[in-house]
């Protein structure tokens, strides 16, 4: 285990290790001015998906970001999946857990699962790398004891809380990454249409009522919600149904 909870895989960094010399690389040695830590990694990966989004974020162009070869990478991290561990585990570092209140279990669960959100917002694409993630690092497991602890205070039966906390990860991050994909498009003018209200809105009405009643009735709702008006919904939806069970 590394301090950060992430495995640790000898015969990779080993191979990484005993890759054969690039012959196109300059021979002449350099000398960082900066020694690479996995601290350093994680920021630096961060800040090549703030900028170019997760889909940039490769072993090679994080190594070229911090001015050296893919492969001394593994001495610090161990593959790629290492890293999206690392990343997560410094974006749930930063969020800030409430004492349970059985009286406001509500509202807590809620503001826990908006800051999940705006941390994934910040770094377009990067909820990709919470899925299917089984996690182990330590600041990952916090936030889910946490949100965990909220709902056993609020009444909620064990099992129902361990999996209403995988499904309110799994909708927070599922949001996240449609809002990044959404955003991507919106950036190229030949697809902005696509993500254009009044375009979709035109299209529902313009169905043979016949066929579509409802959705050309009713593509004002459909289309409907300003900011997070369907993400405060939808979690509000889950938390609600939680309740009914206890």
């Amino acid at each position: 285990m590394t301090r950060y909870g992430g495995p640790v895989n000898p015969k990779e960094r080993r191979a990484a290790r005993h890759q054969p010399p690039n012959p196109d690389a300059d021979p002449r040695p350099r000398r960082r001015k900066t020694l690479i830590t996995v601290e350093l990694v994680i920021d630096t990966a961060l800040q090549v998906v703030a900028t170019e989004g997760y889909e940039a974020l490769t072993m090679r162009r994080l190594a070229a970001a911090l001015d050296t070869g893919p492969a001394s990478l593994y001495a610090h991290v161990v593959n790629k999946a290492d890293l999206d561990e690392l990343l997560m585990g410094r974006l749930c570092a930063e969020l800030v857990l409430p004492e349970p209140d059985p009286a406001a279990w509500r509202e807590q669960i809620r503001g826990v699962c908006a800051q999940i959100r705006d941390q994934y917002l910040r770094y377009p694409g990067i909820s990709r790398a919470a899925l299917a993630l089984a996690p182990t690092d330590l600041e990952i497991v916090r936030v889910s004891e946490g949100m965990l602890a909220i709902l056993l205070a609020g009444g909620i039966a064990p099992q129902a809380a361990a999996w209403a906390t995988d499904a309110l990860f799994l909708y927070v991050a599922a949001y996240c990454l449609e809002a990044s994909i959404r955003q991507q498009r919106s950036t190229d003018d030949d697809t902005a249409w696509v993500v254009d209200r009044a375009e979709v809105i035109r299209r529902f009405t313009a169905l043979p009522a016949e066929t579509f009643p409802h959705t050309s009735r009713h593509a004002v709702e459909l289309t409907a919600g300003e900011g997070h008006d369907r993400f405060d919904f939808t979690v509000g939806l889950m938390i609600d149904g939680l309740a009914h069970r206890g």
